[in-house]
């Protein structure tokens, strides 16, 4: 049988369990999709677990926890066009990759897929694919779907060569949010990102996580984000806002002390996006009510 042209990439860290239980869902896809597991460092024996019980996928054992650019590893690894990203406790729906293959070959401008990701052994709608079927962008006619400027990571494809031509994940965001750069640089690149709901991840959250930690890479990767690219009156409406709430939380506090640790290079790499995007990801905060009060 041919090799398919969809590579599954996926990073975890210290979750042998759920691991385990992705890639035995995984491997009941409707073809042999080539899967690449990025370890970001695990002591629980993940590695050693994957190469005895899985021999058939590739492990990439790292040094030290990268977070989220861990899966640019994983992309570079494989030579197929298209990538399937998961998360060491989420799977792909038996049909969504073929499927997926179909509509990128279909659409040579379509950079990014976002899937209807169902949550949780109820199988819930994700709150940001409810508000992805909502999206005010206008429809270009030559894309698939419901437009979108974002993404999950556990429920996104990708067309590699677009992955790589913006360089991924950002080395320095870890994980919280690490998501909106690289769609927003997809876009600033011509390349369209569309929600596609016919197309299913399911998502079963691991109890294992630092959530205080994810809170505050997420609240400092939000600013850095802003920062690196959108206009000056946003950014100075938004660290005006953080600044208050740091007052009161002692989280925003620390991703605020570590995001203007950051100013030096994002004053070096800052590239402000196009006038017309900027427009677009203000309607969507407009949906979500980001500057309500």
């Amino acid at each position: 049988m041919p090799t398919p042209p969809l590579a599954i990439v996926i990073v975890t860290r210290n979750r042998r369990e759920t691991l385990r239980r992705t890639l035995e869902q995984l491997h009941a896809l409707e073809a042999a999709y080539p899967i690449v597991v990025v370890d970001n460092a695990s002591t629980d024996g993940t590695v050693a677990e994957v190469r005895e019980r899985f021999p058939q996928v590739d492990i990439i054992p790292l040094a030290q926890n990268l977070g989220a650019i861990a899966r640019n590893y994983g992309v570079r690894h494989v030579q197929q066009p298209y990538i399937a990203f998961a998360d060491d406790d989420s799977w792909w729906a038996r049909g969504t990759p073929a499927q997926a293959i179909r509509i990128f070959e279909e659409y040579p401008r379509l950079g990014l897929i976002m899937a209807r990701i169902k949550a949780g052994p109820e199988e819930r709608l994700d709150p940001c694919c409810a508000l992805m079927q909502r999206s005010p962008l206008p429809r270009p006619a030559d894309l698939p779907g419901i437009p979108i400027l974002g993404f999950v990571g556990c429920g996104a494809l990708v067309r590699r060569a677009a992955f790589l031509e913006i360089n991924g994940f950002h080395e320095r965001f870890g994980s919280g949010g690490e998501e909106a750069l690289p769609a927003i640089d997809l876009a600033r690149h011509g390349w369209g990102l569309a929600y596609i709901d016919t197309l299913v991840a399911h998502h079963h959250p691991s109890r294992q996580r630092d959530t205080s930690r994810r809170q505050i890479e997420g609240t400092r990767n939000w600013l850095w984000t802003a920062w690196l690219r959108r206009s000056h009156r946003h950014n100075l409406r938004l660290t005006a806002r953080l600044l208050r709430a740091a007052l009161t939380s002692d989280t925003t506090r620390r991703a605020l002390g570590s995001a203007f640790l950051g100013l030096p290079w994002i004053v070096r790499e800052r590239v402000a996006m196009p006038g017309e995007l900027e427009r677009q990801i203000e309607l969507l905060e407009e949906q979500m009510g980001v500057f309500a009060d």
